[in-house]
Parts: C-alpha cells; structure tokens; sequence
C-alpha cells in the first residue's frame, strides 16, 4: 500500500464513524423540514435551538426554543399514514385526506403519550390554536399531507394540515360546516407541547 492510499484509507475511516453516529442520532435531513415540533415534552430532538438570524417566520410569531424535533415530508410520509372523508368547508365536498395521526408524529418526536399535555398547532399565516393532546386523540387528528391522492402544497392548504374527520365526531358533525375545522390550522409548519 503506498502512502496515498493509506491516507484515503484513513481519512474515510474517521468520516464514516461519524456519519454513522449522526445517523443513529436521528440529526435532521438534508431536505428542508417542513414541520418543527418544539417544547419540554420533545425527547427525540435533531436540532438546536432557534436561530434568530436564519428562523425568521418562527421569531415573527413568538416562537422559542432551545431544542426542537424537524420533519422533511419525506419523513412524515414514512410514519403511518390513516385516510379520513371530511366534508371540507371550502367546496362542500367530500374529500380524502391522509396522513399520520398527530398523535403518531409526537410519539416520534419523543413525546409521551401524556393526556394533560397540550398541543399548540401554528400555520404559517401565524393562525394558532390550542388543545388538549387528549382532545387531539379523541377527535383522532392527523397531520395531513395528502388530499384526493395528491401532496399538499403551499400555497394550498399544506404541505401539512393538523384536521379531523369533522363529519363523524359528536362535538362537530352537527355545527354548520364553516364552523367544523376551527382547530385545524392549514399550512402547519409548527407545534409546541407543552405541560
């Protein structure tokens, strides 16, 4: 083996044990997150903390944290994905929406399945609303990134929407349609949990 190639040799040796590790770590993707889940109650985090300069929507709406779990949409679409038949107030029709439960993301952010939790869900327009992560499971809520078979956009009302199926939960299938989705913020791009 000559000199060159035991230095190659070595060099990737020191590279892919930390690449490894990051891996293991469950460090944040190089595709952009289109879903950041932050607050005490987030174990599994892939990164640090707000960054005034670079997370500017986030410091426009208040947000703080010193750690924090990132989704890309290729990761929210390898969790489990359910299938709800709303009515949907835009069009009054019934639409397929799909998604992993929201409750199904928290899990793996970390998050224990405690029912006195509550869960802050942020569009990017800064709409907010709060609920119980008990509520949450109850009204079985996704996070949408699917509808009628195709991806959410920006610009639409993705590439999340935090939404359940309004037409079969006891509190909302008999409020007039505009009135059913006042919990579900479209365009999600943030959720805070705390105690």
């Amino acid at each position: 083996m000559n000199k060159r190639d035991f230095l190659a040799a070595a060099s990737l040796a020191g590279i892919l044990p930390a690449a490894t590790a990051a891996q293991v770590a469950g460090t944040a993707s190089k595709d952009p997150a289109v879903l950041t889940l932050s607050g005490a109650a987030v174990t599994r985090s892939n990164r640090g903390a707000l960054d005034p300069a670079l997370d500017q929507m986030m410091v426009k709406h208040g947000i703080q944290f010193t750690k924090a779990r990132e989704f890309d949409a290729a990761a929210l679409r390898r969790l489990p994905a359910v299938t709800i038949h709303p009515t949907l107030e835009y069009d009054a029709k019934v639409h397929e929406l799909s998604g992993p439960l929201l409750e199904t993301v928290l899990q793996a952010a970390g998050v224990a399945s405690d029912a006195a939790l509550k869960v802050a869900l942020r569009a990017v327009d800064g709409y907010n609303i709060a609920l119980s992560l008990a509520d949450a499971r109850r009204y079985r809520m996704i996070v949408a990134t699917a509808i009628d078979g195709r991806p959410l956009g920006l610009g639409g009302l993705g590439p999340q929407w935090a939404v359940y199926d309004a037409d079969r939960i006891a509190p909302f299938k008999d409020k007039p349609l505009k009135e059913r989705f006042a919990l579900c913020p479209w365009a999600l791009y943030h959720v805070d949990v705390a105690a």
